[in-house]
């Protein structure tokens, strides 16, 4: 299915115009949105709480504050999204081939 497109002309306006793409687009956007705004809050919090706040300064393990533990969180907290989001655009590609597919079958070329 993946070269679907190539071997017939696609109207991408009319595509575009379907209710299949615009749900297609609605699912994409509650999914992307939440996750950028975790990812920037999650990532300027450690520089805006070192900079007006002294709490992450105190230990946490031993000689370990805080502010190390929340600067490997973020590492572990990129590796994780990006994880996530690789998945998940998986399926998206699934459904905008599937969202061709179907286009294509409605008339001959979408």
């Amino acid at each position: 299915m993946a070269d679907l497109h190539k071997n017939n002309k696609v109207d991408y306006e009319s595509i575009v115009e379907s209710e299949q793409f615009k749900h297609f687009m609605k699912d994409k956007r509650r999914f992307t949105v939440p996750m950028t705004v975790f990812f920037l809050i999650f990532y300027f919090l450690l520089p805006i709480c070192t900079s007006y706040t002294t709490f992450l300064n105190t230990p946490a393990f031993g000689d370990i504050s805080w502010v190390w533990i929340f600067a490997v969180a973020q590492f572990v907290m990129t590796w994780v999204l990006c994880t996530i989001y690789v998945r998940k655009a998986n399926s998206f590609d699934e459904k905008v081939e599937a969202i061709i597919h179907d286009q294509i079958n409605k008339g001959g070329k979408a």
